[in-house]
C-alpha cells in the first residue's frame, strides 16, 4: 500500500472528519438514486420550489420540482423522480479502460476565460504526463451558459440546470437551496456507481500536477482527501476533505453512498461532508466500508501547504479559502511555480531551487498571518 498507510490494515481503511466544501460556487470554503435498470433514480430533499433540469443534451426534456419538508424521509422513497438523460450513452465514451470517470462541476463564472476551469484544465496539459486524463474528465455544468462554454473546450460535458434561480450568485453560498445542491453532488455519483462505473471526483479549484491513482490503494472502496493528515497521530481523527475522493463501483460503495445520504435527516441543514465526519465510524462499523485517507504530503491543499512540496504533490486544492477572485489569484501563482520547477534539470530539482508560493491572499480571506 502506498502513503505510508500500513497501520490501516489494523484499522480497516480509517475515515476522518470532513469541513463544508462548495461543489457548486465560486465562495467555497473548502471546497443520482435508485433502480439500476433505467436512468431514473429518486431521492427526497427539502426545497423552496426549485426547479431542476439535467440532461447532456437536451436542456429542456427533463424537470423536478423540489417540494417542502422531504429532507427527513429516506432517499429511497419516492417523492420526486429525476432522469439523467443521456448519461448511461455518455459514460462509455469518457471512462477509461478500467470504468474509471473522473467527474467535476463548474458553473457559469468558474467557466469563464482565465477562470478556474481554465486554471483547472491548464494543469492537466501541464503536469506530468497526466494530459490524457482531461480525455476521462466528465463535467457537470450548472446552467445552460456554462454548459455551452464547456463544449466550446471540452468533450464531455454534462447539463445540470435549476431553472428558478441564478446559482451564480454568491448569496447563495449557504442557503437552503446551495444546501440541495451540494447534495446532489451524491445523487448523481450514485448514479454513476450504479451504472458500472468508478468515480474520482474532484473539485475544479484543484490543480493537478501528477497522477494521484498511484496513491489510490486497490483495496478500499474509498480514498479521500485530508485537510491536514498530520493534525493528530490517528488517521481516523483527521479531517477529511470531500473536494477529491475516489469510489470504486461496487456493492459496497453503492451502500456507502446510500447510508450517506439517508443521513442527512438525522444532520438536517449540514453539508454533505458534515454528515460525511458524523456517520465515519458507522460507514466502517455497520458497512465494512474500507476507506483510505489520502495524505496531503500528496493530494494537498491550502489547509496544509508544503511549500517544498514540488518533488512529490499530485494536486492542489483551494480549500481553507474564501472568494473566486483570491483562489484564481493564488492557484495561478502556485501553477506558474510548476512551470519554473518542469523548467529546471533533475539536478536543479534536487538543490530544491523552486519553491511554491505560499496562498496569500487566501490565507487573508481566512484571517491567517
Amino acid at each position: 500500500m502506498r502513503l505510508g498507510l500500513g497501520s490501516l490494515h489494523a484499522v480497516s481503511f480509517l475515515l476522518g472528519a470532513a469541513l463544508p466544501t462548495a461543489l457548486l460556487f465560486f465562495l467555497a470554503s473548502d471546497r443520482l438514486g435508485e433502480g439500476v435498470s433505467s436512468i431514473s433514480t429518486s431521492w427526497s430533499w427539502r426545497g423552496k420550489g426549485i426547479m431542476l433540469q439535467v440532461g447532456a443534451a437536451k436542456p429542456e426534456a427533463n424537470t423536478l420540482i423540489a417540494g417542502d419538508h422531504a429532507a427527513a424521509a429516506s432517499p429511497t422513497q419516492n417523492h420526486h423522480e429525476v432522469e439523467f438523460a443521456d448519461l448511461a450513452e455518455l459514460l462509455p465514451k469518457v471512462a477509461m479502460e478500467d470504468r474509471t470517470v473522473i467527474v467535476t462541476s463548474v458553473n457559469e463564472v468558474w467557466t469563464e476565460p482565465n477562470s478556474l476551469f481554465d486554471i483547472f484544465r491548464d494543469s492537466f496539459k501541464n503536469g506530468e504526463d497526466i494530459e490524457h486524463l482531461l480525455n476521462h474528465v466528465l463535467v457537470v455544468a450548472v446552467g445552460a451558459k456554462g454548459f455551452d462554454r464547456c463544449k466550446a473546450v471540452h468533450p464531455h460535458c454534462y447539463l445540470f440546470e435549476v431553472k428558478s434561480m441564478d446559482m451564480n450568485m454568491a448569496k447563495y453560498f449557504g442557503t437552503n437551496e446551495y444546501v440541495e445542491l451540494v447534495w446532489l453532488k451524491l445523487s448523481f455519483q450514485q448514479r454513476v456507481l450504479e451504472l458500472g462505473y468508478n468515480v474520482l471526483f474532484t473539485d475544479a479549484d484543484i490543480l493537478w500536477f501528477r497522477n494521484p491513482f498511484r496513491h489510490i490503494s486497490v483495496y478500499a472502496d474509498m480514498s479521500c482527501a485530508l485537510d491536514n493528515s498530520k493534525a493528530t497521530s490517528v488517521l481516523l481523527n483527521n479531517t477529511f476533505n470531500t473536494g477529491l475522493y475516489y469510489m470504486k463501483s461496487t456493492n459496497r460503495s453503492i451502500k456507502m453512498v446510500k447510508y450517506w445520504r439517508a443521513a442527512r435527516a438525522r444532520f438536517p441543514g449540514d453539508h454533505d461532508q458534515v454528515v460525511f465526519n458524523n456517520i465515519k465510524y458507522e460507514l466502517i462499523g455497520e458497512l465494512g466500508a474500507r476507506i483510505q485517507p489520502l495524505e496531503t504530503e500528496y493530494i494537498s491543499g491550502f489547509c496544509d501547504f508544503y511549500e517544498d512540496g514540488l518533488d512529490k504533490v499530485c494536486t492542489i486544492h483551494a480549500n481553507c479559502c474564501m472568494g473566486l477572485e483570491k483562489k484564481v489569484h493564488d492557484l495561478k501563482n502556485i501553477a506558474a511555480d510548476w512551470k519554473n520547477y518542469t523548467s529546471l534539470t533533475p539536478e536543479e530539482r534536487k538543490k530544491g531551487a523552486v519553491k511554491l508560493t505560499a496562498p496569500s491572499e487566501c490565507r487573508k480571506s481566512m484571517g491567517w498571518h
